[in-house]
């Protein structure tokens, strides 16, 4: 996890927002293949919507072949609501850029079944092919999304009950009225968000020092669920000076120092076809049978690695079998050497073909 510093909160938005674009750019998004975006809402990311809708209409981007999904949603407030984060989103955003409405996906928070509307946003989330940059902010006491304090860092997109201390911050939005604010919200879990190839969090004000400083100088807690980027192989944290005023000076200076050193997520692989077909068994090397249909681009490397490790295996098992077999005796050990090393080379390029190769649960190797 890397600690982007700017001055103030407009360089630390103008920061992100020319991340997204570039991050878009890099990855050349298709109908077919397209760029998939998190997004958050609140006061934080304002600045980096309005920068991104003057980049769209002066040309310099297109979300044409983009696909969103926010993070958080109210439940049992109307969607035309003007608090609902989705008239938020229309309103500071969609609805000054060229993003397909159906690209746009936000929970809905009047669902009859709130626990299907969950799934089914995880289900949605995997199809597109995981989210490849998620943009998130954090609460005063460092939560991420509607993770509040207490929550499980491998939650998914679930129901939840929102804190007295996030009610008490958002009632600004309705009136500084506490009673107003939904007590219930739908939320991506922090597991989640930390699927993502990559996770970019906006911390800006010096009333997120304190949380800042546990989230970034202490250890990861479910106490302060943004500390969970610290286990993120490519994380960043961007920051005004503001909100660092919690830090240690060293602290400060170290990443001030390191900053151009903060790494870029591999690009998500084209999807390749794959024929139609019943895949075979697949065994870890425990023996367990292991999850079955895998992730298309996951697919694709098991058949060429099954097919070589099949294939390697094969032919020096045979040749090896073969050479060994007419040394030690033309029939017996031409016929034991031959099926000993067919066997043996089959089962081992199998297991190397298959086993090496299928390292996690989300089709990445």
């Amino acid at each position: 996890m890397y600690l982007i510093i700017r001055e103030n909160k407009e360089a630390a938005s103008a920061y992100v927002a020319n991340l997204i674009i570039e991050r878009i750019k890099q990855f050349v998004p298709t109908r077919t293949r397209p760029f998939v975006l998190g997004l958050p809402t609140g006061s934080t990311p304002l600045g980096v919507y309005r920068i991104l809708v003057e980049k769209y209409k002066a040309g310099e981007i297109s979300f044409e072949n983009v696909v969103t999904f926010n993070m958080d949603e109210y439940v049992g407030l109307p969607r035309d609501h003007p608090e609902s984060y989705h008239s938020y989103m229309w309103r500071h955003f969609f609805s000054h850029v060229n993003i397909h409405p159906s690209n746009a996906n936000i929970l809905d928070g009047n669902a009859p079944d709130l626990n299907a509307e969950c799934a089914a946003y995880e289900a949605k989330i995997e199809a597109a092919g995981g989210i490849d940059l998620f943009i998130a902010g954090m609460g005063q006491d460092g939560h991420i999304a509607f993770n509040e304090p207490g929550s499980s860092l491998a939650s998914r997109t679930r129901p939840v009950t929102l804190a007295p201390d996030t009610i008490v911050a958002n009632s600004r939005f309705f009136d500084d009225d506490p009673a107003k604010v939904p007590q219930k919200g739908l939320t991506v879990g922090v597991r989640t968000i930390l699927d993502a190839r990559e996770v970019v969090a906006i911390v800006l004000g010096a009333q997120k020092a304190v949380a800042l400083h546990y989230c970034v100088e202490k250890g990861v807690s479910h106490m302060g669920t943004l500390s969970a980027l610290q286990l993120h192989p490519c994380a960043r944290i961007v920051c005004d000076e503001d909100a660092t005023l919690g830090l240690k000076v060293g602290t400060v200076k170290y990443f001030k120092g390191i900053e151009q050193d903060a790494p870029a997520p591999a690009l998500r692989a084209p999807a390749i076809h794959v024929p139609s077909r019943t895949p075979s068994p697949i065994f870890d090397s425990m023996g367990s049978r292991m999850a079955d249909p895998m992730p298309i681009p996951a697919k694709t490397k098991l058949l060429n690695g099954h097919a070589n490790g099949l294939t390697n295996g094969f032919t020096n098992g045979c040749t090896n079998g073969h050479t060994n077999g007419h040394t030690n005796g033309h029939t017996n050990g031409h016929t034991n050497s031959h099926t000993n090393g067919h066997t043996n080379g089959h089962t081992n390029g199998h297991a190397n073909g298959i086993v090496r190769i299928v390292v996690d649960d989300d089709g990445d190797f």
